[in-house]
């Protein structure tokens, strides 16, 4: 196949970029790597033609630096650039910055991110399609007073949501008049540092809803083809844990009509290259949800039931290929199963995020089982990013077969050093409900699965006193510049230096002493435990509010203060009712896990 793309941008990080960089290999494709500060040495780094640095820790600093891309693009000469997911993805002004410089953006026109990446306005173009969605609002919002009105004339409980967001980000649900303005806010928040845009709306919260979403893809030559559905509905904060397809207990008729639905809403939009479009499925009814104009998370297991590789698709639509096969020639064969391995401690139900070093990683294999991961062992899960270590797919004749088939997977897969989401998913891959396909995206956040005991880690074994390897934690690098000469042509060059060799270095010429690696340290912590009124950082992040100040009353389970981890915020709450003694902390702080954010005195009762 003679493609018009010859060396392509991967603007993302993490197991995404990994795999568009493997599609392009195979594709005969050069590829260009991009990473911050924090990525230098990260798997689709190593394992991209080129790299270029983007400086910066945070997303904002580096992945979501317009002006520091387009220059990479420029540097490296890149004809292509696919977005992955989140980021840049769903952004009009960066895939029209890409699209103006003569660059081909591997996704839709900016055109169709406009309308659909607009989750108002792509409510609008979908009823103009004939697809209606779950009642709400086709403004956004400028206050909490218009969230409460919606609230009373449809009733409660309500979903605010982020416009321009996705995954679960920027969304609250509201459950009575007294929490609209504050769930607004922090809905506001999150979608801001999230996707950079904070406008939101509202809708009506369907109680019992599947998740169900449709993939389809278009090309340039007016065909539009609908690949089939998968069944997402296994959340928590929204955010999907476990996925398949096909969806169970979905009748064909359904399916087809669903099918049609998302063909429609793509065509009345102008859409080319992949797509999602999502929706809620209740007592026999679809809704409209949103249309995701990207690849999503969980496109291997439609990948695995129809044999056709999505990424691959993308490239040769963008490049202004036809579509490789037809509707008629979608078929779907058995059953797939994919889990997200997130980086995050699932006890008691709260998933809270588990940034930190991944000592060892073997993934699992055998018949039918695939491992797309963004790290292995001895990499790190910073804080700043999302906490998506990879995902585990299977596929099976039938959904007992690749239940059976995951669980195995499960079983024999290795992460150590961080806590994952995989020991909560075994329990939920066991549970009679989801066996029997009768969950919903509130199921697994309603209690029904009893989490109490689950900790983050497979192995019965203590995580806190596993060592890792060797008990040595990496020595930290320094920046040194440094011109050299190659070829007689002269380059000014940066070198990260491990600190024990500069220490070591002789004043001129001879060999390097090597320092001994430095003994791994456990994070600081209070000296208090349940009920003492210290209250400590349950995690790794940054102090996004501390809501209490030296003298004030709070009462137990009051939040206290809210700390931002892996693009996630978080409500730190206090033990017990008292005084507030101490505050240690303030907003932009950041913190490790186990460290003191507040002491409390407690009432004389509770003492």
């Amino acid at each position: 196949m003679s493609l018009v793309l010859s060396k392509i941008l991967i603007a993302n990080r993490g197991e995404i970029a990994v795999r568009v960089i493997r599609a392009c290999q195979e594709l005969g494709i050069a590829t260009v790597a991009v990473y911050s500060d924090l990525d230098r040495d990260a798997l689709h780094v190593r394992l991209a033609d080129e790299a270029y640095a983007l400086g910066g820790q945070t997303a904002a600093e580096s992945y979501l630096n317009t002006d520091k891309i387009l220059e990479v693009i420029e540097r490296s000469g890149a004809d292509g650039v696919h977005p992955g997911y989140g980021f840049f993805s769903e952004n009009t002004d960066f895939a029209r910055a890409i699209t103006e410089r003569g660059v081909t953006f591997i996704g839709p026109p900016p055109e169709a991110i406009e309308v659909m990446g607009d989750k108002v306005s792509s409510r609008i173009a979908a009823e103009k399609a004939g697809v209606s969605g779950v009642p709400g609002t086709t403004e956004f919002l400028s206050s909490g007073d218009e969230v409460v009105a919606f609230g009373e004339a449809h009733g409660w409980p309500v979903a605010i949501k982020a416009a321009y967001g996705g995954g679960g980000r920027g969304m609250r649900v509201v459950h009575a008049a007294a929490d609209a303005h504050e769930a607004l806010a922090s809905a506001q928040s999150e979608a801001l540092k999230g996707f950079g845009r904070d406008e939101c709306y509202v809708e009506r919260y369907l109680t019992r809803p599947r998740h169900v979403e449709m993939q389809i893809i278009a090309d340039q030559h007016g065909n539009c083809v609908w690949v089939g559905e998968r069944d997402c509905s296994v959340q928590r904060r929204h955010q999907k844990l476990i996925e398949e397809s096909p969806a169970p207990n979905f009748p064909d008729e359904t399916r087809q009509a669903m099918g049609e639905a998302a063909v429609r809403v793509s065509q009345a939009c102008g859409y080319t290259n992949a797509g999602t479009v999502e929706f809620l499925f209740q007592d026999g009814e679809f809704y409209f949800l949103e249309m995701n104009t990207r690849l999503q998370v969980e496109h291997p297991v439609t990948e695995m039931v129809t044999g056709i590789d999505l990424v691959r698709e993308q490239i040769r639509v963008a490049s202004g290929e036809a579509l490789s096969f037809t509707q008629a020639d979608v078929e779907r064969r058995g059953w797939a199963i994919e889990v997200r391995i997130n980086a995050e401690n699932p006890a008691g139900g709260a998933f809270l995020p588990a940034p930190g070093r991944i000592d060892k990683l073997v993934a699992a294999q055998g018949f039918g089982t695939r491992w797309d991961g963004g790290y292995e062992g001895g990499d790190e899960v910073s804080q700043y990013y999302d906490n998506l270590v990879g995902k585990l797919i299977v596929w099976g004749s039938d959904r007992p077969t690749a239940i059976g088939r995951l669980k195995r997977a499960i079983r024999e897969f290795v992460i150590d050093g961080i806590d994952t989401t995989l020991p909560a998913q075994l329990a939920i891959l066991d549970h009679a409900d989801f066996v029997a396909g009768e969950h919903s995206t509130n199921w697994l956040e309603s209690g029904a699965v009893d989490l109490t005991g689950i900790t983050g880690r497979l192995s019965a074994a203590d995580p806190e006193a596993a060592p890792a390897d060797d008990g040595t934690e990496p020595e930290s690098k320094v920046r040194r510049d440094v011109d050299v000469e190659v070829n007689g042509k002269r380059f000014a060059v940066s070198m990260w230096v491990p600190e024990s060799q500069l220490a070591a270095a002789p004043a001129s010429g001879g060999g390097t002493a090597k320092a001994k690696p430095r003994r791994k340290g456990g994070a600081s912590s209070g000296a208090g435990g349940a009920g003492t009124g210290v209250i400590v950082a349950p995690m790794q992040g940054t102090m996004f509010k501390v809501n209490v100040a030296v003298g004030d009353a709070v009462e137990a389970g009051q939040v206290v203060a809210v700390l931002e981890a892996m693009k996630m915020e978080n409500n730190v709450s206090t033990d017990v009712s008292g005084t507030v003694a101490e505050v240690k902390v303030e907003p932009g702080q950041s913190v490790g896990s186990g460290d003191v954010l507040v002491i409390i005195t407690p009432t004389p009762a509770e003492a």
